[in-house]
């Protein structure tokens, strides 16, 4: 084989190699990694360079960034709170609990990123783990595992199955459509969830420190604040006492009604709730936030009126300072705030359930105040009153906008899986509507990017394409052949599926994908195969990183609050990917025939 291989094969090899081992290495970041190749590769005269910044335009680069958009503006509105709020009880036994969140964190990244959904199901999880006075390491593992695995059910799911799709209409003629991989990549996502439900869970195992992280995480400043009844609001009608299970559920607890601007003698449990109360209630800004969202609930304006959610607006957490010239004062006397537009939502007072009206109440030294107002001046706001920014609370949800976000996206699935439009122009038509009906600031269609991902794709295409076409993908192909060709095309098949999942698990699921979609066509042409087929296993192999934190995004995202330890993920995770290679390999050749 070294006989036969040209300058520009050798450069090639060497530049992936060299890429590999400083993916593995960890000291420079995976896009400055793959950047630099791509810049050594048309010094080197072996990557053309009218045609080195292609990956920055190619189809799954692009699908990429605005399936991350997409995903930012469905948690802007509330869709996912919508979802998770109707399917997920916290109560049930932990089995069934890690079956339930498993199958809501595969449907989810079905259509949206993983991280994403990931990202947004962990504080559920781990408030679950609290109330059923557990540790989050149980469930945790099991959840990032589900995630990863319902990627591998659609086209958008997941960067490698974007790519592989791409990489087929570049070799065959025709990508693979939204729904293609869905009958290998559902029954592996089954059988998966129903392992990490039954058995996989009971191998992780148990510390203390995980359940001391999930508590820290949790802990945050407990906040009174006023919410209003509008005219849709579900509370209206009911007795306050009714509404403590919801409360409850979202970890927040009702302490009082405000009528015509008189708060109830004691927490009036009794009350029928009307339109234009205020419900008095304490919990954190993300249980508040869910609450409202829950109810139909309003926040309250500076005058007491509800107000108009909008994305320009922003939640920031501030600590009223010793030498702060509002101490003493009340939140509705402090003038820089009412002529900037900025109302303080909620009072936090060392934990404390505070009896009177939250903005007649004289502020003292080291009170915690929830401020909304316009992003542009809010800041200004709290250093002209001294006080201390303690955080960024969380974006607005526009809860009343969840469902018309749902139905752009979904009609965007369905024109895209009908070849109706490309997937590209539906996805980024999705992206203009959330900002022109304001459910995601135009800020934030940059800021939702992951750019690493897009930079390692853009500059990893062209360098993938360079060896293509110098030959080299040809070669590796001929040398695995020449391994196999004694051998049924069905352990060829297996061979290149394990090979993939062990790159996988050490290097970027991108990279991977990028590097093996051709070498398996090329082989799958050698041995006279399909190459649909070996096409299919690189995107299941290059999806399941289960063995080390490394692997998956995932992975490493749960590593803290659970408090693993890098040795624990191949204990459930050799099993699982065990499980996909016997699961995966036979439907393949059901629905893709070799």
């Amino acid at each position: 084989m070294g006989a036969r291989l040209t300058y520009e094969q050798i450069m090639l090899f060497v530049l992936l190699g060299l890429v590999l081992v400083g993916l593995l290495w960890g000291k420079w970041r995976y896009d400055l990694v793959a950047f630099a190749a791509l810049i050594a590769g048309v010094v080197l005269g072996v990557v053309p360079a009218d045609t080195a910044f292609s990956g920055f335009g190619n189809d799954a680069t692009i699908i990429i960034a605005l399936v991350l958009v997409v995903t930012a503006g469905l948690s802007r509105s509330g869709a996912v709170d919508l979802i998770t709020r109707f399917a997920v009880d916290r109560d049930r036994p932990l089995p069934l609990h890690i079956s339930a969140m498993g199958g809501i964190g595969a449907l989810f990244s079905g259509f949206m990123n993983n991280v994403a959904a990931l990202a947004i199901l962990m504080p559920v999880d781990i408030q679950a783990a609290q109330k059923a006075g557990r540790s989050p390491a149980a469930s945790l593992m099991p959840l990032a595992y589900a995630t990863i695995l319902g990627g591998m059910i659609t086209l958008i799911g997941t960067p490698p199955n974007i790519i592989i799709a791409a990489y087929r209409e570049r070799a065959l003629g025709a990508p693979f459509t939204m729904f293609d991989f869905t009958p290998v990549g559902l029954l592996c996502a089954l059988a998966g969830i129903a392992f990490i439900g039954l058995v996989g869970w009971r191998l992780i195992p148990m510390r203390d420190k995980g359940k001391g992280m999930g508590a820290e995480l949790r802990a945050s400043a407990s906040y009174t604040t006023e919410l209003v009844v509008g005219e849709n609001s579900k509370a209206r009608g009911q007795r306050l006492r009714e509404l403590d299970p919801t409360a409850e559920e979202h970890d927040c607890a009702i302490v009082g009604l405000v009528r015509r601007n008189k708060r109830l003698p004691g927490r009036a449990r009794w009350e029928k709730v009307r339109k234009s109360d205020l419900l008095v209630v304490q919990g954190g800004t993300e249980s508040i936030t869910a609450f409202a969202g829950a109810l139909g609930l309003d926040l309250q304006g500076k005058s007491g009126e509800s107000v108009e959610l909008s994305t320009e607006l922003k939640m920031v957490e501030a600590v009223v300072a010793a030498d702060s010239p509002v101490v003493g004062r009340r939140a509705n006397d402090v003038r820089v705030m009412q002529r900037n537009g900025v109302v303080m939502l909620g009072l936090s007072r060392r934990g404390r359930v505070l009896t009177e009206r939250v903005r007649r109440i004289a502020l003292e030294v080291g009170d915690v105040m929830l401020l909304l107002g316009h992003q542009d001046s809010i800041e200004d706001v709290i250093a002209r009153m001294d006080c201390l920014p303690v955080a960024s609370s969380p974006a607005i949800i526009q809860h009343r906008k969840a469902w018309a976000a749902i139905a752009m996206f979904a009609a965007a699935v369905g024109v895209g899986a009908f070849g109706l439009i490309p997937l590209t122009v539906a996805l980024g038509a999705v992206a203009i509507c959330y900002v022109v009906f304001d459910i995601l600031p135009m800020r934030e269609i940059y800021t939702s990017i992951e750019w690493p991902v897009v930079v390692l794709l853009g500059s990893l295409l062209p360098v993938g394409l360079a060896l293509e076409t110098s030959g080299g993908t040809q070669v590796v192909a001929e040398a695995l052949a020449a391994a196999s060709q004694s051998l049924p095309a069905w352990v060829a098949l297996t061979i290149v599926l394990v090979f993939t999942m062990f790159l996988s698990d050490v290097l970027n699921n991108a990279a991977t994908a990028v590097i093996l979609a051709p070498i398996s066509v090329g082989l799958a042409q050698i041995i006279g195969a399909n190459p649909d087929a070996f096409l299919m296993a690189v995107a299941i192999g290059a999806s399941c990183a289960f063995l080390t934190p490394i692997g998956h995004n995932n992975n490493a995202l749960i590593m803290g609050p659970g408090g693993y330890q890098f040795g624990d993920y191949w204990r459930m995770g050799l099993p699982l990917e065990a499980i996909i290679v016997a699961v995966a390999v036979p439907a393949i050749m059901v629905f893709w025939p070799l």
